[in-house]
């Protein structure tokens, strides 16, 4: 299946809210709230390659065409990382290690393919 550049980035978009959300509210409305710290930390995690799913945009107009294939791992890496992250500070799931290495190896998947793509943007050109 072929998904669309607007649905990645509406998909990123979407993305940055809930971690936005997720950030406010262990921060300015419930600072006290257990395990803040996880939480922020996994919400800083998700914005961050929300925001990288929006640089493949900018590669793929530059000529990097096969950067359409990173904000997959970026979106994908970031929810299962960060939703394990969530679980575990919420102690909703104890066997978070093995979803958050397999959420970070996605996520590196996704900067080598962004890497590996921008080999094509000076020929573009």
């Amino acid at each position: 299946m072929s998904w669309s550049r607007s649905l990645w980035m509406r998909l990123a978009a979407l993305n940055n809210f809930v971690a936005v959300a997720v950030w406010t509210y262990v921060t300015v409305i419930d600072p006290g709230f257990a395990e803040a710290e996880q939480w922020r930390l996994g919400s800083q995690i998700q914005f961050m390659h929300g925001m990288a799913a929006f640089t493949c945009a900018t590669f793929m107009n530059v000529g990097a065409l096969s950067a359409r294939h990173a904000p997959a791992c970026f979106l994908g890496g970031s929810a299962l990382l960060c939703s394990a992250m969530y679980a575990g500070a919420a102690t909703i799931f104890s066997g978070r290690v093995a979803i958050e290495i397999i959420g970070g190896l996605v996520i590196l998947a996704g900067w080598l393919v962004l890497a590996w793509s921008a080999r094509t943007i000076d020929r573009a050109h």
